[in-house]
């Protein structure tokens, strides 16, 4: 990790691999030892689960899971496509925004993504029970950030082979996002709380007044 990264962004990729670490350790994918707590269950009535050796869980939405769900990962691969873009992207809009001010807005976005989800889930799949895990809320507010702030940096969207210009890049994914979750694409994925964090992220950039600089 490298020491020139800001000192939020690099907290923040501690604390989410620090938290994986620990899943692993603790079989979290069968013990649920960290889910159970941490995890992001939607809300209603608790469920009783049998653990295994007696042990008898409770699951069910609790307020602090619209925080801790976005530290807590399904997989190597999931935490490593979220933690990628949080270091590609993370330190650059923290020099940019300044320490406080990213604070705020990480988090935000992973606070809209979290509702996003549980919105959904209430309201149009109510029999579902399972945690949302991940920080892709938050890194979809990032996106969001980077594509304002430097519309014209080129990114590359698999499996698109050339660089297109950022803000066209989290259009088309936002698109896609948006396709996915209405046509039910991907089960398993959680679009509409990747939706909520571009949202909630382009929303508080214009209450900041930051607007995309002019073609020069």
């Amino acid at each position: 990790m490298s020491p020139r990264l800001p000192p939020v962004t690099r907290n923040l990729l501690i604390a989410n691999l620090v938290l994986y670490v620990a899943q692993v350790l603790l079989n979290d994918d069968n013990t649920m030892a960290i889910t159970r707590w941490l995890g992001l269950w939607p809300i209603g009535h608790d469920i009783a689960v049998n653990m295994g050796g007696g042990d008898v869980a409770g699951l069910g939405f609790r307020p602090w899971q619209l925080v801790s769900y976005a530290f807590l990962h399904g997989s190597i691969m999931h935490i490593l496509l979220n933690m990628y873009p949080l270091y590609m992207f993370g330190g650059l809009l923290e020099r940019v925004m300044g320490a406080r001010r990213f604070t705020i807005y990480y988090f935000v976005c992973l606070l809209a993504a979290g509702v996003a989800q549980l919105g959904v889930l209430y309201f149009f799949q109510p029999d579902q029970m399972y945690p949302t895990v991940g920080a892709s809320g938050a890194i979809f507010g990032l996106l969001a950030a980077f594509a304002v702030l430097f519309p014209r940096e080129k990114l590359m969207l698999i499996p698109i082979p050339v660089g297109i210009p950022a803000w066209l890049f989290v259009t088309l994914y936002g698109a896609a996002e948006l396709i996915f979750g209405v046509t039910g694409t991907l089960n398993g994925i959680a679009h509409f709380a990747h939706l909520g964090g571009l949202v909630a992220g382009l929303a508080l950039l214009w209450a900041w007044g930051v607007r995309p600089p002019r073609q020069s």
